[in-house]
């Protein structure tokens, strides 16, 4: 390429491209065990996975402790308002249900939940059923019939790390586990 100054410190021109090197190919490990091997031999042989994880759950080092605005059991609404049926946030810590000995990954995860009232008129985005909409205008003229319960509509699943009963870590997605969506059922 030529190039042309134009200013001490400043060169014009054109560049190409430098080669770029070959790939490498990934690093392969093989291991290998005879049919007679006792398995005290084998136990240092075997592999092990580490996995390392962040939910960002855990308080950082450099933020840790709460801030004068984050107090405990505060409500985020104004006392005796009633609010319609939402999702709220839950998390499920499995320490706290002693679940932490045979779960190995995540540590814990957003379950949500849902909660509130279903009024009369029942809205649109309270995602409900016609039963439910009857069943409330039935609740307006006669009290004595229950209001449609605000519930989970739309779930989503995890994925979990856990030890089985011979302690070998298993991969599974479980089902209906979070939930996405509430609504007047």
């Amino acid at each position: 390429a030529q190039a042309r100054a134009r200013a001490p410190d400043v060169l014009e021109g054109e560049a190409e491209a430098a080669p770029r090197p070959a790939p490498r190919p990934a690093p392969h490990v093989r291991l290998r065990r005879d049919v007679d091997e006792h398995d005290d031999a084998w136990l240092p042989k075997q592999p092990v996975l580490i996995a390392y994880t962040d939910d960002g759950k855990a308080p950082s080092r450099a933020g840790a402790g709460r801030s004068r605005r984050a107090a405990p059991g505060k409500k985020h609404h104004k006392p005796g308002k009633r609010e319609n049926c939402r999702r709220y946030p839950l998390y499920v810590d499995f320490a706290d249900v002693g679940w932490n000995d045979w779960i190995v990954a995540p540590p814990g995860y957003d379950a949500f939940y849902c909660h509130g009232e279903c009024p009369f008129p029942l809205s649109d985005h309270l995602n409900s059923t016609n039963h439910a909409i009857v069943q409330t205008l039935m609740h307006s003229v006669k009290p004595s019939v229950p209001q449609a319960c605000c519930v989970n509509t739309h779930l989503t699943s995890i994925s979990m790390l856990y030890l089985d009963e011979t302690d070998k870590v298993v991969l599974k997605n479980y089902q209906e586990m979070a939930v996405l969506g509430c609504g007047c059922r």
